[in-house]
């Protein structure tokens, strides 16, 4: 009898506004070779589709060739894994329904997995990071947007249609500002990029309070953190209405799922005390009583591109028709 032999090595691709990243990821979690692309150099999406095939083609033949390569795992915003399809997704340049993984999968020939980005992340925290052995956790996707991942009983919990955690678009002012996905007052609107910067013209036109803030073209959400390290007041107060708000969407979340620990990832992490710390003190405040000092604050140590390859990788051994855990 023909011995079958089992593929040790998967394709991880994370796709975000800025950048598409696409890596070699072996079974013990180790990225072997990894490269990237402007995600917007491509705003049709059947040449995105063809670009990102051919480069992931061009580095598996370079690698170990075709036949080395057991699945691939993607991880993009707005991702349903049940669908296997980006869904109307707000930050990216594609509109509708893009079934992503039928439209790689018919030019690479590999199994295909589909995610949202905050799953991802949740599934290599879960399977190499902060969450090894935790079962009750949401990890949070701090960026453009807001997202949000959360594993009940050591198992992500999807939803019916696959959209459980929307955190970002839950509301929290009542006819506030518009977010992205047409909605009036949802956290995203606030806590995000574009809703920190929000806050920071609010603050500028509200008071002549002297800030390294004024002047600055193309304001950006971590150049406010620079600026609260250097002690500018105003810009302090930014990140303090955006901790709080923050907390307040927290606070919201944990008392209905009952969390072991909040872990953050992204590159709004990088704002660390100035945004964490007043949302930590609003989450304290408004918490069910009976879980009040419980629940971890987390922030992740691995963000970094190769840490959105493991949890990319990690999906990708998830491909039902030729998953090992079967």
């Amino acid at each position: 009898m023909e011995q079958e032999t089992i593929k040790k090595r998967v394709v991880g691709i994370d796709i975000s506004l800025e950048a598409t990243t696409y890596a070699i990821v072996d079974v013990k979690g180790e990225v072997v070779v990894m490269d990237s692309f402007p995600t917007l150099d491509y705003p049709d999406i059947n040449l995105f589709v063809s670009v990102l095939s051919e480069r992931v083609m061009e580095m598996v033949e370079r690698n170990g060739g075709y036949e080395s390569i057991r699945s691939v795992g993607i991880s993009a915003p707005s991702s349903n894994f049940m669908t296997g399809s980006i869904e109307n997704a707000p930050n990216l340049p594609w509109k509708g329904v893009i079934p992503l993984a039928t439209l790689l999968r018919e030019r690479t020939g590999y199994a295909v997995a589909v995610a949202n980005n905050a799953d991802v992340r949740a599934l290599g925290e879960h399977t190499y990071g902060l969450a090894r052995g935790m079962r009750d956790f949401v990890v949070l996707t701090m960026g453009s947007g807001i997202g949000s991942c959360m594993f009940s009983n050591g198992l992500i919990h999807k939803g019916n249609e696959g959209f459980a955690g929307e955190i970002g678009h839950t509301c929290v002012v009542n006819g506030g500002r518009q977010c992205s996905c047409g909605n009036k007052g949802c956290l995203e609107a606030y806590v995000a990029k574009k809703g920190i910067v929000a806050t920071a013209k609010e603050l500028l036109d509200e008071t002549t309070t002297p800030s390294l803030m004024r002047g600055v073209e193309n304001l950006k959400a971590l150049q406010i953190a620079e600026f609260c390290n250097q002690g500018d007041e105003l810009a302090i107060e930014v990140y303090r209405r955006t901790g709080e708000m923050l907390g307040f969407g927290l606070a919201n979340y944990a008392s209905l799922v009952d969390p072991e620990a909040f872990i953050f990832t992204g590159g709004l992490t990088k704002a660390g005390k100035w945004l964490f710390d007043p949302a930590k003190e609003t989450f304290d405040k408004l918490v069910f009583h009976n879980t009040y000092g419980k629940i971890q604050f987390l922030i992740s140590d691995e963000y970094k591109a190769s840490n959105d390859m493991l949890g990319a990788s990690a999906l990708a051994w998830e491909v039902r028709e030729y998953s090992l855990f079967k």
